[in-house]
Order: C-alpha cells, then sequence, then structure tokens
C-alpha cells in the first residue's frame, strides 16, 4: 500500500509558476513510476506528465512539454511538477499516482492516487 498527498496547488496569473510535490509512505517509492494527472471540470482525467522508477526517463503530454517538468527524489519520497508558462486551460485538479507497470500514459495502469489539488490560472 501506498500512500500519497500533493502538496502546492493554487491560484496563479497566466504565464507564472506553480511547484507541486507529491509525497508518498509506505511501501518503497523506488519501487513505483510516478505520474501526474489532472483533471478539469466537465473533461476526463488525463494524462500530464511521468518519470521511471530511476527518475532516467520522462514523459509528458504534448499539451505539456517544454512548460513543466516532472523530477523525483528517492530519498525523500517525493516526486515534484515544476509548472511554468502557465496558461488558463492547464487549470484543473492534479493528481499524483503510483504504478508497477511499465505502461506509464493510461490513467488505468495505476495503482494508487493522492487527493488531488487544485491549480488555477487567471488569465
Amino acid at each position: 500500500q501506498v500512500q500519497l498527498v500533493e502538496f502546492g496547488g493554487g491560484l496563479v496569473q497566466a504565464g507564472g509558476s506553480l511547484r507541486l510535490s507529491c509525497a508518498a509512505s509506505g511501501r518503497t517509492f523506488s519501487s513505483y513510476a510516478m505520474g501526474w494527472f489532472r483533471q478539469a471540470p466537465g473533461k476526463e482525467r488525463e494524462f500530464v506528465a511521468a518519470i521511471s522508477r530511476s527518475g532516467g526517463s520522462t514523459y509528458y503530454a504534448d499539451s505539456v512539454k517544454g512548460r513543466f517538468t516532472i523530477s523525483r527524489d528517492n530519498a525523500k519520497n517525493t516526486v515534484y511538477l515544476q509548472m511554468s508558462s502557465l496558461k488558463p486551460e492547464d487549470t484543473a485538479v492534479y493528481y499524483c499516482a503510483a504504478n508497477l507497470s511499465p505502461q506509464l500514459r493510461n490513467r488505468y495502469d495505476y495503482d494508487y492516487w493522492g487527493q488531488g489539488t487544485q491549480v488555477t490560472v487567471s488569465a
């Protein structure tokens, strides 16, 4: 069992930056690939970014590539999402998730989820 808690959401103006953190407890954090997803009102939960267990490989949705950076610190059991050049369309609840499978873009392959943190980008 893995427990995930997200931090760092908030209100920011377009063009601004935020860093989300996700702290994990429970089983060995480094055994899991980690992902960030987001869900806007009335929309499906969508893939944002993922990182391999070692942190050596990262993956991004086309909509955030070049603006968001995912990273992890296995010593601190934490995964981060640095978000820059934010746009109003980035407004959503952001979730971190843990995954034992090699499939990182599909939310159905993730085993554990945090409760989410709201990110609101004003125009």
